[in-house]
């Protein structure tokens, strides 16, 4: 269920973040409807008949009481959250081994720019920076249900690629490939947006995530292939920025 107005969840694992989201949520709004009604109790109850007394809060009871809620907050709601999230991380979201394994995962390299997404998918030969890789403009097209696994960087400033609908995020960063994995469930066009304030003309950077069908998804790349080699250009020396994925493997 996407709770608070969440964009539409397309991934695989997305159900994962999304719990963490609600489940946060509803404790933030518990936790505020208790307060506001201790307030409320405390202005209607301490009126002006009420004898006041000060407390410097130093005594072995108030002691008691902050410690006792303190440890309640953490094994009720922040130990749950720390371990739900460490074990999706390990799991799931970090499990990069997995994806890399299955015999379906897609491969993309990501440059960021000020201010557009170029992606490059490696051609027939299956190797990056090649004359037959695939390069997008703010066009990312993925099939579904198989891993895609994203390797990205930035040529100027620090970029956020953000895929609302996949419940994934990731800086891009000068000198540094980062990466991340999900998997689409659903067919579809999505946004593809920067989530990180990178210049005059950040809201302009933006881009759409295609999922096909496995069938329709290999018709693209074959032609799509095919474009991109006719376009190829050796002394485009811009056009090379890719990198040999296996050097960046264990990231």
């Amino acid at each position: 269920m996407d709770f608070l107005g969440l964009p539409h969840d397309a991934s695989v694992n997305g159900y994962r973040i999304d719990h963490l989201i609600n489940e946060t949520s509803f404790f933030v709004i518990l936790f505020f409807v208790v307060t506001a009604a201790l307030m409320l109790y405390a202005c209607l109850r301490h009126g002006e008949r009420h004898q006041a007394s000060y407390d410097h809060g130093d005594t072995w009871k108030s002691f008691r009481w902050t410690l006792a809620v303190a440890a309640a907050i953490f094994l009720v709601v922040d130990g749950p959250l720390l371990v739900e999230s460490l074990t999706d991380l390990r799991e799931v979201f970090f499990n990069f081994a997995y994806a890399e394994s299955q015999p379906q995962a897609v491969r993309i390299e990501i440059n960021a720019h000020q201010w557009i997404w170029t992606a490059r998918y490696a051609g027939p030969d299956g190797k990056f920076n090649t004359a037959d890789d695939i390069v997008t403009t703010n066009d990312v097209v993925i099939p579904q249900g198989a891993p895609v696994i994203i390797q990205i960087t930035s040529t100027d400033v620090i970029h956020s690629f953000n895929l609302p609908n996949m419940r994934m995020k990731i800086d891009a960063v000068p000198g540094i490939v980062n990466r991340m994995w999900f998997e689409a469930k659903e067919t579809g066009q999505f946004d593809i947006a920067c989530a990180q304030h990178c210049g005059s003309n950040h809201y302009k950077m933006k881009g759409t995530l295609t999922v096909l069908p496995r069938a329709d998804y290999n018709r693209w790349l074959g032609e799509a292939s095919a474009n991109s080699s006719r376009g190829f250009d050796p002394d485009d020396a811009e056009a090379h920025w890719g990198w040999d994925w296996a050097a960046y493997s264990r990231i």
